[in-house]
């Protein structure tokens, strides 16, 4: 993208998409899991009737993709969590990891219920190596030379599973959409990480808001339809 493209983006208001991730403190997700409810939850809020044509929520969402694609996670147990679901948005859940996505608001306009939340004390574990990725599952592949929180990451897969969704094909989104979008978050091999990021599939670079630096590349997405290196 250009550098004229981003001062547009840049002068149009900014809006971000809130993500609140469910951690009680007995038994919080794993990371992985966790990761992949929230990239599943974006495309859940993007495919929604409600986000498209006449939609109670289209015109909110256009006007979020026109400018930055700003995501935020933010952390809620107990009574939080139960506030935040009485308001408006999706609840997505994986294996264990529960993820409600809202409509995007005003970057200074959040509702009070989210706004109280800590967007810190995301730091989740994987007790064990995730699995091999299901065959013809989407892949979100991390840098393997970052360092980011649970939350950074999960709003990065977030932007991943975005730009998987603007690159495909209609029939490709009803397909994905209809298999409940499979996908896999993982870290890649370092070895093949410069490869992926120069073999023209969609690329996530961060604005660099937080805990990185502008322009760092966090998150390559690999579909089947969309080509692929092999490993």
């Amino acid at each position: 993208m250009s550098s004229n493209e981003t001062d547009i983006r840049d002068e149009k208001p900014q809006f971000v998409l809130p993500l609140v991730v469910r951690i009680e403190r007995a038994e919080p997700p794993a990371r992985t899991d966790a990761l992949e409810t929230a990239a599943r939850a974006v495309l859940e809020i993007l495919a929604d009737e409600r986000s498209t044509g006449d939609g109670e929520w289209a015109q909110i969402v256009t006007d979020w993709q026109d400018a930055r694609i700003r995501k935020v996670v933010r952390r809620a147990r107990g009574a939080e969590w139960r506030r935040a679901e009485a308001l408006p948005g999706i609840t997505v859940t994986g294996e264990a990891a529960e993820v409600r996505v809202f409509p995007p608001v005003p970057l200074d306009g959040w509702p009070k219920e989210l706004a109280k939340l800590q967007v810190s004390g995301t730091d989740l574990e994987d007790p064990a190596a995730p699995c091999a990725p299901r065959p013809g599952a989407a892949i979100l592949w991390l840098n393997p030379d970052l360092d980011m929180s649970a939350g950074k990451t999960m709003a990065q897969a977030g932007h991943g599973a975005q730009l998987l969704w603007w690159e495909m094909p209609e029939a490709d989104r009803k397909a994905w959409r209809e298999a409940g979008f499979p996908l896999a978050v993982r870290t890649a091999d370092p070895a093949r990480w410069a490869g992926l990021t120069t073999s023209g599939l969609p690329v996530v670079r961060d604005a660099g808001f937080t805990e990185i630096a502008p322009g760092s590349c966090t998150v390559v997405s690999e579909f089947p339809a969309l080509g692929s290196l092999g490993d």
